[in-house]
């Protein structure tokens, strides 16, 4: 661990904004700008644009096979991914470095799907093309002990409410959950947006409030599917690893959620590193411990879908 690293990062994330809301555009413009400095694995992995769930998609896949442990072929399993922007910006290109360094640690094929976009298409649009995109694996043959789901930021939340609307719908639930640093609290109640503003080199609240106003869209937010940390029974819940920043604002989220899952008897593990910000798995390359919390979630992901595998042999 490189405390060089780390405080080189805060000191990029801290850049000057233009004072006052920014536009929508200007939003988005920013984020492409930021991610495009992301190490993305391309010699390890190749993407292809496809669609699912009627919305388009980016497929991963390694290169070189499954890893280690991962069988071959069509039942390997498959990862399905949601981006993070606040459900207000953000693509499948922009997560790119996650999901590739997923795909090649773990040596799993991928999803990643580009659902719709707040202001232009607000809650509960992102939920509905996650739900469709998890249908369409099913319905595809995918065996749902062979998928996982996983996310960052807002596509964490996706990734943890999929689970909530899939099992109103009488779906199966997934193998495991992943997620990197979730957003899973619309009502902003938990302690660390106060103890963690100005230590959080991201975000502040104006600036959450400012986009979750636009996927809100006057929507209550003490709902399930918009604050599952305070509000979700997580009955039935896949195991999940939630991965998380001693730095953020947004740190009770991961860890109100953990503490709902183990009330609810569900397998969870909390992993928190210090001193990293927001998503600091997107460093991969450049800050040591986003490569080990990388290898971390690999090995969960590789052991849920050999524990799935070893079910699905059981019962043939």
């Amino acid at each position: 661990m490189s405390r060089e690293q780390r405080i080189r990062i805060d000191g990029m994330l801290r850049r000057p904004e233009p004072d006052g809301p920014r536009t929508v555009e200007e939003i988005r413009a920013g984020f492409r700008e930021l991610m495009a400095g992301m190490i993305v694995p391309h010699g390890r992995i190749r993407t292809a644009s496809t669609t699912l769930g009627g919305r388009p998609a980016l497929r991963v896949e390694p290169k070189s096979g499954p890893a280690e442990g991962v069988e071959s072929g069509s039942g390997a399993g498959t990862i399905l991914y949601f981006h993070g922007g606040g459900w207000v910006f953000g693509s499948p290109w922009t997560a790119l470095s996650l999901t590739g360094n997923l795909v090649a640690r773990t040596g799993l094929g991928a999803y990643s799907v580009d659902y719709r976009l707040a202001p232009e298409h607000p809650f509960p649009a992102a939920i509905e093309d996650s739900l469709s995109a998890y249908r369409d694996l099913l319905d595809s043959g995918e065996d749902p002990s062979a998928v996982v789901l996983a996310g960052d930021s807002a596509g964490g939340g996706l990734a943890v409410t999929l689970c909530l609307a899939a099992r109103d719908a009488g779906l199966p639930m997934p193998a495991a959950v992943l997620a990197f640093s979730p957003g899973l609290d619309a009502t902003r109640t938990g302690e660390s947006m106060r103890t963690k503003e100005g230590v959080d080199p991201i975000f502040t609240r104006a600036a959450l409030e400012h986009t979750g106003a636009m996927y809100l869209a006057g929507a209550d937010p003490r709902q399930p599917l918009l604050s599952p940390a305070v509000h979700a029974d997580l009955t039935g819940f896949p195991p999940m690893l939630i991965q998380v920043g001693a730095n953020e604002m947004l740190l009770d989220d991961s860890t109100r959620l953990a503490a709902r899952a183990r009330a609810a008897g569900v397998d969870v593990i909390l992993d928190v590193t210090a001193d990293v910000p927001h998503v600091f798995q997107a460093f991969a390359g450049v800050l040591d411990e986003a490569d080990e919390a990388l290898d971390r979630a690999a090995l969960f992901l590789r052991q849920r879908i050999r524990a799935g595998g070893a079910a699905r042999a059981s019962a043939a």
